[in-house]
């Protein structure tokens, strides 16, 4: 009576490590294109507290209601791959609707080289990112910091005075990111099209 062929087991090992292979960039990739992926979601649809990239203009005439406050409490988070410290100069403020405030983020470049940091903002509760606007905002730019230096990053912003009584706390929290990797792949990039 004649015997099974067994299947090659080198064959399967070398097929399971190309798919393993294959999955690993896969994810990779996708990791990858989640911060374009936030922005375009979040501008389409309207959600998830991602405050307008434009800078905001006071209104003119707009006058402060100094007969309320909202709580801004002020987060940090930064990304893994990013050497840098980075940190609110201040943790929770007390803020009438309408009036104009000025404060400001702190960044270390704990590395040797050069580094591009993009801080990408988030506004929770959500309803309430539409009452948060922007005037000035280290966001609205990349961040280039030499090895082992530290910089002041500027906010300057205001609550819309109409802002509903039921919101009485906002979290701004900024993510920070490593562009410089990116940035060396434009250059390129444009040059390839050129061609």
């Amino acid at each position: 009576m004649a015997q099974p062929k067994e299947p090659n087991s080198s064959h399967q090992h070398r097929k399971l490590t190309i798919k393993l292979v294959l999955a690993t960039v896969a994810m990779f990739g996708f990791g990858f294109a989640l911060v374009p992926l936030y922005d375009v979601m979040c501008e389409a649809l309207g959600i998830n507290g991602k405050p307008s990239d434009v800078a905001a203009v006071q209104p003119v005439g707009m006058h402060a209601d100094i007969t309320r406050t909202v709580r801004v409490e002020f987060l940090s988070h930064v990304n893994p791959d990013m050497p840098w410290s980075f940190e609110p100069a201040t943790v929770v403020m007390d803020v009438h609707p309408g009036e104009v405030i000025q404060t400001e983020y702190r960044a270390r470049n704990n590395s040797e080289q050069r580094i591009i940091g993009q801080a990408v903002p988030s506004v929770s509760p959500g309803e309430g990112a539409v009452y948060f606007n922007k005037i000035e905002c280290f966001c609205f730019n990349h961040q280039p910091l030499d090895g082992m230096a530290s910089t002041s990053m500027p906010l300057i912003f205001y609550i819309e005075p109409d802002i509903p009584d039921s919101i009485h706390t906002l979290t701004l929290s900024y993510t920070l990111y490593n562009f410089s990797a990116l940035q060396r792949q434009e250059p390129s990039l444009a040059a390839k099209r050129s061609e």
